[in-house]
């Protein structure tokens, strides 16, 4: 799909194509990809020309993760230490106790569709009517797209009808098609809603630090204790206007019914969120998330042209504020739905979708470096613009590349080695000190399958004992999800940024059963 528009955010000036501004954009929207194919490019052309270089090179690499793996599981541990203790906690008990004026504080939920059928909706909103938090302080935005008119309109009229009045207000958005400017996606769908939300808001005069607004996909079962644990987090945190709040994603909503391939790539994405929630300096917002009125009116809404528009707002508030601004971990989670549909090659088609949907992300990486250097960017500190910087890069170079590496790259110099330098120690025990290095590395593997069967739903009382056992060894299957769902559409993302015009992507909705 042909996306080219404006590069940069609705507030700055377009950046027209054959200027020198324009180029200096390109190039930062190339580099990532040019270093995980270079990288990659490079390993194979060390392992042919000089493989004894590539074989140290590859020890370090490897011991690197095994130093990686290592701190990572420490965060791991614990995030879902804080996991377990936040669902134990009374949050509206603590919420009246310690926020007295918790009343004053109004929510707006953003509830986006497409194409959904009503019992994903529906089930939706049978989670928020079980929340433990006043719903008459809660304003519902169902907000659908003109182009699934058809599909939308009969599906919003049910469900205002049955659920509507468990609300202190119950709106319905139909975002036009064909807007000049705009991505058809979330964001911009969104970004419509916003503006009628504005009305609302304006016209009852609240006082706009005090609306705290929640941006869900639309399977996103809440926690019965999420509101209650926001409303408390945003009540008792200084300055709460520069914050997003982030809470732990879990994939559980259909998870006994997913194929095991879907089921490790859903985990995997709860134990990356884990491990960044335990480094707050370094957390981005992801998906469903929370946030001020305040903020999101600062700067004019999500960006409607964008596929990552749950990352981007997080940055457009970062430049906003001048680097005076946070994400905020909330450990009570939402649950969303794996892209199981019921048909195994159809489901596995529809992971790699959503995950080259995800590290299409790696756009953010050009509007960082760009707008880090315009206006409100300069006034950031230096040391936040590089920690986001090298976070956003490494983090999407690691992405595209260390399964590859590991698994199949590392490998590569010891059969193409000649036969004068097999006979070298080095290269001789190489092979042992990988595989000892590698077992080591297995025990975040361990960690991750033990704190993952923990965190399993109940399962469904037909399911038999042997289930368990299955779910733990389906952990086996992870260095092909890797690959498979890891590595290659990431590289399939950040070759297509490399590539540009028609190459572009557009917003892929993820099928949900």
């Amino acid at each position: 799909m042909e996306i080219r528009r404006k590069i940069v955010s609705a507030s700055t000036p377009l950046i027209n194509p054959g200027t020198t501004d324009y180029y200096h954009y390109r190039l930062l929207e190339i580099l990532p990809g040019v270093l995980s194919l270079g990288t990659l490019l490079a390993c194979v052309f060390l392992s042919f020309t000089a493989p004894l270089a590539a074989v140290y090179i590859i020890i370090l690499y490897d011991f690197y993760w095994l130093l990686r793996v290592g701190y990572l599981s420490v965060y791991t541990i614990s995030s879902w230490r804080h996991y377990r203790q936040a669902i134990k906690v009374n949050w509206r008990s603590r919420l009246e106790r310690e926020v007295p004026h918790w009343h004053q504080y109004r929510h707006l939920l953003f509830l986006p569709m497409y194409n959904e059928p009503y019992h994903v909706v529906a089930a939706t909103f049978d989670r928020l009517c079980q929340s433990d938090y006043d719903l008459k302080n809660i304003t519902v935005i169902l907000t659908g797209e003109e182009r699934a008119i058809g599909h939308f309109a009969p599906i919003a009229e049910q469900i205002k009808t049955a659920y509507g009045n468990a609300f202190g207000q119950f709106i319905t958005n139909l975002h036009p098609t064909g807007v000049i400017g705009e991505l058809p996606g979330k964001g911009s769908n969104m970004r419509h809603a916003a503006h009628i939300a504005q009305q609302y808001v304006d016209s009852r005069g609240w006082n706009y630090d005090d609306v705290i607004v929640s941006a869900f996909d639309i399977d996103t079962w809440v926690h019965p204790q999420y509101f209650s644990c926001l409303t408390h987090s945003y009540g008792t945190v200084p300055n709460p206007t520069r914050r997003s709040y982030q809470p732990l994603a879990l994939y559980h909503n259909n998870i006994w019914q997913s194929d095991p391939f879907t089921r490790v790539v859903a985990y995997s994405t709860t134990f990356w969120l884990l491990t960044d929630l335990a480094r707050a300096e370094r957390l981005f917002t992801f998906s469903s998330h929370s946030m001020s009125w305040r903020a999101l009116v600062d700067v004019g809404f999500w960006e409607p042209d964008v596929v990552s528009e749950d990352s981007r707002i997080f940055l457009q508030c970062l430049l906003c504020y001048k680097g005076d601004y946070r994400v905020e971990p909330i450990y009570v989670p939402v649950s969303m739905s794996t892209v199981y549909v019921g048909k195994f090659w159809r489901s596995i088609c529809n992971q790699y979708l959503q995950v080259r949907r995800w590290a299409w992300g790696v756009e953010n990486f050009a509007y960082m470096a760009w707008q880090f250097s315009k206006g409100t960017g300069r006034a950031i500190p230096v040391t936040i613009k590089i920690r986001h910087l090298f976070n956003y890069l490494e983090g999407n170079f690691s992405w595209a590349t260390s399964a590859l590496i590991i698994s199949i790259l590392g490998w590569l110099p010891f059969k193409l080695a000649s036969e004068s330098i097999k006979h070298l120690a080095i290269v001789q025990n190489t092979p042992r000190i990988l595989e000892g290095i590698l077992s080591l590395a297995l025990i975040g593997l361990v960690v991750n399958a033990i704190l993952g069967t923990w965190m399993l739903p109940d399962e469904p009382p037909k399911r038999k004992p042997l289930v368990l056992a299955l779910m733990l060894a389906q952990y086996a299957l992870v260095f092909i999800t890797m690959i498979a769902f890891g590595a290659m559409p990431a590289l399939d993302a950040q070759l297509r940024h490399i590539l540009g015009g028609r190459f572009r992507l557009g917003f892929w909705v993820t099928e949900k059963k």
